[in-house]
């Protein structure tokens, strides 16, 4: 990992270690106030996939499958903005959908890279866990959105200490002779 990458990594952990605080100690601005963070960060990262595809990945093999992730990203951050008006057990439904999608394939990046030999299994195996747990947790508590909002808080917490450890984790670097 560069020196940029690390950098940009703990500007990303602060940033989620901050809208979890702001999610925990603000339940009754905390939904809207979720939306939007969940819209800007697909937003963002759609367009970002975007660009990528737009200066570099058309010309690579499958680079169009970066084009389709970005489109597909941008709308869900679309259409996450305008779930303002719609009830909130709708809301949550989606948010559950996207924890579970997130958890499913952090689980099976991790049962990947056990079984290369890769040495952080078990971090994304733990991280893929609490994002299962938590997608449980919300079907749970559907019904009470401040239990959900703070359940959700402290998985964006947690998301945003592992996104800190892993950039203060030491990498070790190929030199090709």
């Amino acid at each position: 990992m560069t020196k940029l990458q690390r950098v940009k990594n703990v500007i990303y952990g602060l940033l989620l270690l901050a809208s979890g605080v702001i999610l925990l100690f603000m339940p009754e601005d905390a939904f809207v106030l979720l939306l939007l963070l969940l819209s800007m960060t697909l937003l963002i990262s759609g367009l970002n996939t975007l660009v990528y595809y737009f200066t570099m990945a058309r010309f690579m093999v499958d680079g169009k499958m970066l084009l389709y992730k970005g489109i597909i990203v941008f709308d869900f951050g679309v259409l996450t903005a305008s779930l303002v008006d719609v009830p909130r057990q709708f809301v949550l439904v989606y948010l559950i959908g996207a924890h579970a999608f997130s958890g499913l394939v952090e689980l099976l990046r991790a049962l990947e890279a056990r079984r290369y030999g890769g040495k952080n299994w078990r971090l994304k195996m733990g991280h893929g866990f609490v994002n299962v747990i938590t997608c449980i947790i919300c079907v749970i508590f559907l019904n009470n959105t401040n239990t959900v909002i703070i359940v959700y808080a402290l998985g964006i917490l947690y998301s945003g200490v592992l996104t800190l450890v892993s950039a203060f984790r030491r990498t070790a670097f190929v030199y090709i002779q």
